[in-house]
Protein backbone atom coordinates (compact mmCIF):
# COMPACT_ATOMS: atom_id res chain seq x y z
CA UNK A 1 0.00 0.00 0.00
CA UNK A 2 1.51 3.62 -1.09
CA UNK A 3 1.88 6.56 0.96
CA UNK A 4 -1.25 7.77 -1.62
CA UNK A 5 -3.71 5.13 -0.28
CA UNK A 6 -3.82 6.07 3.01
CA UNK A 7 -4.16 10.11 2.23
CA UNK A 8 -7.38 11.55 3.93
CA UNK A 9 -10.21 10.51 1.94
CA UNK A 10 -14.11 12.03 1.63
CA UNK A 11 -16.38 9.35 3.00
CA UNK A 12 -20.06 9.80 3.41
CA UNK A 13 -22.08 8.40 6.28
CA UNK A 14 -25.75 7.79 6.09
CA UNK A 15 -27.51 7.33 9.46
CA UNK A 16 -25.81 8.28 12.72
CA UNK A 17 -28.06 5.85 14.54
CA UNK A 18 -25.69 3.73 17.42
CA UNK A 19 -23.53 2.52 15.20
CA UNK A 20 -23.30 4.66 12.53
CA UNK A 21 -22.25 7.82 15.01
CA UNK A 22 -19.31 5.55 16.27
CA UNK A 23 -18.19 4.56 12.79
CA UNK A 24 -18.53 8.37 12.31
CA UNK A 25 -16.38 8.80 14.73
CA UNK A 26 -13.48 6.07 13.92
CA UNK A 27 -13.39 7.50 10.34
CA UNK A 28 -12.86 11.08 11.89
CA UNK A 29 -10.47 10.11 14.16
CA UNK A 30 -8.63 8.02 11.05
CA UNK A 31 -7.72 12.12 9.64
CA UNK A 32 -10.73 11.29 6.78
CA UNK A 33 -13.50 13.71 5.92
CA UNK A 34 -16.75 12.51 7.00
CA UNK A 35 -19.83 13.79 5.43
CA UNK A 36 -22.69 12.64 7.18
CA UNK A 37 -26.62 12.53 6.78
CA UNK A 38 -29.56 11.51 9.04
CA UNK A 39 -33.34 12.04 8.09
CA UNK A 40 -33.61 13.49 11.83
CA UNK A 41 -33.49 17.35 12.23
CA UNK A 42 -30.08 18.76 13.92
CA UNK A 43 -28.40 15.36 14.56
CA UNK A 44 -25.49 15.55 10.83
CA UNK A 45 -25.18 19.27 12.48
CA UNK A 46 -23.87 17.90 16.08
CA UNK A 47 -21.65 15.78 14.50
CA UNK A 48 -20.44 19.21 12.49
CA UNK A 49 -19.58 20.46 15.51
CA UNK A 50 -17.37 17.43 16.22
CA UNK A 51 -15.20 18.11 13.29
CA UNK A 52 -17.52 16.80 10.67
CA UNK A 53 -19.20 17.59 7.46
CA UNK A 54 -23.05 18.22 7.99
CA UNK A 55 -24.97 17.34 4.40
CA UNK A 56 -28.69 18.39 4.08
CA UNK A 57 -29.30 16.25 1.12
CA UNK A 58 -27.66 12.49 -0.09
CA UNK A 59 -27.19 14.40 -3.49
CA UNK A 60 -24.42 16.16 -1.21
CA UNK A 61 -22.92 13.19 0.32
CA UNK A 62 -23.03 11.67 -3.05
CA UNK A 63 -21.23 14.93 -4.91
CA UNK A 64 -18.50 15.19 -2.35
CA UNK A 65 -17.49 11.16 -1.67
CA UNK A 66 -15.38 8.86 -2.97
CA UNK A 67 -16.61 6.32 -0.52
CA UNK A 68 -20.29 6.02 1.45
CA UNK A 69 -20.85 4.05 4.26
CA UNK A 70 -24.54 3.62 4.37
CA UNK A 71 -25.78 1.92 7.99
CA UNK A 72 -29.84 2.35 8.32
CA UNK A 73 -32.24 -0.31 9.65
CA UNK A 74 -32.64 -2.44 6.42
CA UNK A 75 -33.23 -3.07 2.99
CA UNK A 76 -36.18 -0.83 2.70
CA UNK A 77 -34.28 1.74 4.03
CA UNK A 78 -30.93 1.55 2.31
CA UNK A 79 -34.17 1.05 -1.41
CA UNK A 80 -35.28 4.39 -0.11
CA UNK A 81 -31.83 5.83 -0.09
CA UNK A 82 -30.65 4.83 -3.37
CA UNK A 83 -33.19 4.76 -4.93
CA UNK A 84 -36.31 6.54 -3.73
CA UNK A 85 -36.85 9.86 -2.49
CA UNK A 86 -33.00 10.42 -1.60
CA UNK A 87 -32.10 9.26 -4.88
CA UNK A 88 -28.58 8.73 -4.05
CA UNK A 89 -27.49 6.39 -6.36
CA UNK A 90 -28.18 9.50 -9.04
CA UNK A 91 -25.71 11.65 -7.55
CA UNK A 92 -22.64 8.61 -6.69
CA UNK A 93 -20.11 9.52 -8.91
CA UNK A 94 -18.78 6.42 -11.35
CA UNK A 95 -16.35 4.59 -9.85
CA UNK A 96 -17.16 5.46 -5.87
CA UNK A 97 -18.25 2.94 -3.96
CA UNK A 98 -21.14 2.37 -1.82
CA UNK A 99 -20.57 0.07 1.06
CA UNK A 100 -23.59 -1.60 2.64
CA UNK A 101 -23.80 -2.40 6.13
CA UNK A 102 -27.09 -3.43 7.13
CA UNK A 103 -28.60 -6.52 7.92
CA UNK A 104 -30.43 -7.70 5.06
CA UNK A 105 -31.58 -10.68 2.47
CA UNK A 106 -28.50 -12.06 0.89
CA UNK A 107 -30.18 -12.31 -2.52
CA UNK A 108 -31.06 -8.61 -1.97
CA UNK A 109 -28.00 -7.73 -1.75
CA UNK A 110 -26.46 -9.85 -4.54
CA UNK A 111 -29.09 -7.80 -6.85
CA UNK A 112 -27.81 -4.67 -5.73
CA UNK A 113 -24.98 -4.93 -6.75
CA UNK A 114 -25.85 -5.75 -10.39
CA UNK A 115 -28.26 -2.54 -10.15
CA UNK A 116 -25.18 0.21 -8.90
CA UNK A 117 -22.98 -1.92 -11.57
CA UNK A 118 -25.06 -0.28 -13.73
CA UNK A 119 -24.65 3.16 -13.04
CA UNK A 120 -20.90 2.61 -12.75
CA UNK A 121 -20.75 2.43 -8.88
CA UNK A 122 -18.77 -0.16 -7.16
CA UNK A 123 -20.59 -2.14 -4.05
CA UNK A 124 -19.61 -3.80 -1.13
CA UNK A 125 -21.84 -5.94 0.44
CA UNK A 126 -20.53 -5.20 4.35
CA UNK A 127 -22.85 -6.39 7.46
CA UNK A 128 -21.36 -5.28 10.81
CA UNK A 129 -21.56 -6.53 14.33
CA UNK A 130 -20.41 -5.86 17.88
CA UNK A 131 -22.54 -2.81 19.10
CA UNK A 132 -22.46 0.49 19.54
CA UNK A 133 -19.20 0.93 21.82
CA UNK A 134 -16.69 -1.04 19.46
CA UNK A 135 -18.55 1.26 16.55
CA UNK A 136 -17.15 4.08 18.50
CA UNK A 137 -13.61 2.72 19.17
CA UNK A 138 -13.42 1.39 15.93
CA UNK A 139 -13.27 -2.32 16.82
CA UNK A 140 -16.24 -3.75 15.01
CA UNK A 141 -16.31 -6.68 13.02
CA UNK A 142 -17.73 -6.60 9.07
CA UNK A 143 -18.35 -9.00 7.16
CA UNK A 144 -17.68 -8.57 3.67
CA UNK A 145 -17.86 -9.56 0.06
CA UNK A 146 -17.22 -7.36 -3.13
CA UNK A 147 -15.23 -7.47 -6.12
CA UNK A 148 -11.63 -6.33 -5.78
CA UNK A 149 -12.02 -2.72 -7.49
CA UNK A 150 -14.72 -2.32 -4.67
CA UNK A 151 -11.80 -3.38 -2.30
CA UNK A 152 -9.07 -0.81 -3.62
CA UNK A 153 -11.10 1.30 -3.79
CA UNK A 154 -12.58 1.33 -0.16
CA UNK A 155 -9.40 -0.47 1.48
CA UNK A 156 -7.84 2.38 4.10
CA UNK A 157 -11.82 3.50 5.35
CA UNK A 158 -12.26 -0.24 6.06
CA UNK A 159 -9.16 -0.31 7.99
CA UNK A 160 -10.45 2.62 10.12
CA UNK A 161 -13.78 1.82 10.77
CA UNK A 162 -13.31 -1.50 11.89
CA UNK A 163 -11.25 -4.38 13.93
CA UNK A 164 -11.59 -7.02 11.87
CA UNK A 165 -12.67 -6.76 8.07
CA UNK A 166 -13.44 -10.55 7.08
CA UNK A 167 -13.27 -10.69 3.08
CA UNK A 168 -15.48 -13.55 2.45
CA UNK A 169 -16.37 -13.20 -1.17
CA UNK A 170 -15.40 -11.19 -4.69
CA UNK A 171 -19.05 -11.00 -4.95
CA UNK A 172 -21.95 -9.42 -2.76
CA UNK A 173 -23.70 -11.93 -0.49
CA UNK A 174 -21.29 -13.85 1.32
CA UNK A 175 -21.27 -11.06 3.52
CA UNK A 176 -25.04 -10.91 4.19
CA UNK A 177 -24.66 -14.62 4.45
CA UNK A 178 -22.54 -14.91 7.10
CA UNK A 179 -24.47 -11.96 9.11
CA UNK A 180 -28.07 -14.00 9.14
CA UNK A 181 -25.58 -16.61 10.74
CA UNK A 182 -24.66 -14.74 13.29
CA UNK A 183 -28.41 -13.06 13.66
CA UNK A 184 -29.56 -16.89 14.15
CA UNK A 185 -27.09 -17.13 16.88
CA UNK A 186 -27.41 -13.82 18.20
CA UNK A 187 -31.29 -14.29 18.57
CA UNK A 188 -31.06 -17.91 19.43
CA UNK A 189 -29.16 -17.02 22.42
CA UNK A 190 -30.85 -14.00 23.92
CA UNK A 191 -34.13 -16.27 23.65
CA UNK A 192 -32.60 -19.16 25.34
CA UNK A 193 -30.51 -16.90 28.40
CA UNK A 194 -33.97 -15.23 28.71
CA UNK A 195 -35.59 -18.89 28.93
CA UNK A 196 -32.82 -19.65 31.89
CA UNK A 197 -33.18 -16.39 33.47
CA UNK A 198 -36.90 -16.60 33.95
CA UNK A 199 -36.73 -20.49 34.80
CA UNK A 200 -34.30 -19.55 37.81
CA UNK A 201 -36.21 -16.46 38.98
CA UNK A 202 -39.65 -18.94 39.20
CA UNK A 203 -37.58 -20.98 41.10
CA UNK A 204 -36.61 -18.72 43.71
CA UNK A 205 -33.39 -18.82 43.01
CA UNK A 206 -31.12 -15.72 43.48
CA UNK A 207 -30.98 -13.55 40.75
CA UNK A 208 -28.04 -12.13 40.99
CA UNK A 209 -26.13 -15.23 42.23
CA UNK A 210 -27.67 -16.91 39.25
CA UNK A 211 -25.70 -14.51 36.67
CA UNK A 212 -22.78 -14.86 38.79
CA UNK A 213 -22.68 -18.98 38.67
CA UNK A 214 -23.69 -18.69 34.84
CA UNK A 215 -21.22 -16.45 33.49
CA UNK A 216 -18.32 -18.24 35.35
CA UNK A 217 -19.74 -22.19 33.96
CA UNK A 218 -20.17 -23.93 30.64
CA UNK A 219 -23.62 -22.92 29.70
CA UNK A 220 -22.26 -19.29 29.49
CA UNK A 221 -22.84 -17.23 26.26
CA UNK A 222 -21.88 -13.82 25.48
CA UNK A 223 -26.06 -12.82 24.94
CA UNK A 224 -26.29 -14.41 28.45
CA UNK A 225 -23.73 -12.49 30.08
CA UNK A 226 -24.76 -9.41 27.98
CA UNK A 227 -28.36 -9.49 28.08
CA UNK A 228 -29.17 -10.63 31.28
CA UNK A 229 -27.38 -7.81 33.23
CA UNK A 230 -29.87 -5.58 31.47
CA UNK A 231 -32.81 -7.80 32.89
CA UNK A 232 -31.11 -7.93 36.45
CA UNK A 233 -30.85 -3.98 36.51
CA UNK A 234 -34.52 -3.76 35.37
CA UNK A 235 -33.37 -1.74 32.22
CA UNK A 236 -35.00 -2.07 29.43
CA UNK A 237 -33.82 1.11 27.36
CA UNK A 238 -33.32 -0.44 23.60
CA UNK A 239 -29.22 -0.70 22.68
CA UNK A 240 -30.67 -3.51 20.05
CA UNK A 241 -34.52 -3.33 20.16
CA UNK A 242 -36.81 -6.38 20.25
CA UNK A 243 -38.56 -5.79 16.74
CA UNK A 244 -34.61 -5.75 15.08
CA UNK A 245 -34.86 -9.32 16.02
CA UNK A 246 -38.24 -9.87 14.98
CA UNK A 247 -36.86 -8.68 11.59
CA UNK A 248 -33.28 -10.13 11.78
CA UNK A 249 -34.68 -13.78 12.55
CA UNK A 250 -37.34 -13.80 9.96
CA UNK A 251 -34.78 -12.52 7.13
CA UNK A 252 -32.83 -16.13 9.10
CA UNK A 253 -35.88 -17.80 8.44
CA UNK A 254 -37.02 -16.36 4.77
CA UNK A 255 -33.23 -17.28 3.45
CA UNK A 256 -33.32 -20.76 4.78
CA UNK A 257 -37.13 -21.17 3.59
CA UNK A 258 -36.09 -20.67 -0.31
CA UNK A 259 -33.74 -23.95 0.10
CA UNK A 260 -36.60 -25.56 2.15
CA UNK A 261 -33.38 -26.13 5.04
CA UNK A 262 -35.76 -26.37 8.45
CA UNK A 263 -34.64 -23.83 11.22
CA UNK A 264 -36.24 -25.34 14.75
CA UNK A 265 -34.43 -23.50 17.17
CA UNK A 266 -34.42 -19.87 14.83
CA UNK A 267 -38.22 -20.47 13.94
CA UNK A 268 -39.02 -20.73 18.13
CA UNK A 269 -36.97 -17.62 19.17
CA UNK A 270 -38.65 -16.02 16.12
CA UNK A 271 -41.60 -16.50 17.94
CA UNK A 272 -40.67 -15.75 21.23
CA UNK A 273 -39.80 -12.56 19.99
CA UNK A 274 -42.76 -12.00 17.87
CA UNK A 275 -44.89 -12.63 21.31
CA UNK A 276 -42.76 -9.73 22.77
CA UNK A 277 -43.56 -7.57 20.43
CA UNK A 278 -47.03 -8.25 20.39
CA UNK A 279 -47.28 -7.65 24.01
CA UNK A 280 -46.31 -4.09 23.41
CA UNK A 281 -42.50 -4.88 23.75
CA UNK A 282 -41.28 -4.51 20.74
CA UNK A 283 -38.88 -0.86 21.22
CA UNK A 284 -37.76 -2.26 24.46
CA UNK A 285 -34.45 -3.79 24.57
CA UNK A 286 -34.31 -7.20 23.45
CA UNK A 287 -33.80 -8.82 26.66
CA UNK A 288 -37.18 -7.83 27.27
CA UNK A 289 -37.84 -10.60 25.83
CA UNK A 290 -37.74 -12.38 29.06
CA UNK A 291 -41.48 -10.61 29.59
CA UNK A 292 -43.18 -12.86 27.56
CA UNK A 293 -42.42 -15.71 30.75
CA UNK A 294 -45.51 -15.48 33.60
CA UNK A 295 -45.13 -13.78 36.42
CA UNK A 296 -41.31 -13.29 35.99
CA UNK A 297 -40.47 -9.81 38.21
CA UNK A 298 -37.15 -8.70 39.83
CA UNK A 299 -37.38 -6.57 43.13
CA UNK A 300 -35.83 -3.82 40.84
CA UNK A 301 -37.96 -3.62 38.31
CA UNK A 302 -40.91 -3.68 40.97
Amino acid sequence: MNHHENAARDVGVIGLGAMGAGIAQSLRRAGHRVHAYDIRPGVAAAFAEQGGVACDTLAAVGAACDVVVSVVVNAQQTENVLFGDGDLAAALRPGSVFVMCSTVDPSWSSALEARLAALGVLYLDAPISGGAAKAAAGEMTMMTAGSPAAYAACGPVLEAMAGKVYRLGDRAGAGSKVKIINQLLAGVHIAAAAEAMALGLREGVDADALYEVITHSAGNSWMFENRMAHVLAGDYTPLSAVDIFVKDLGLVLDTARHSKFPLPLASTAHQMFMQASAAGHGREDDSAVIKIFPGITLPESA
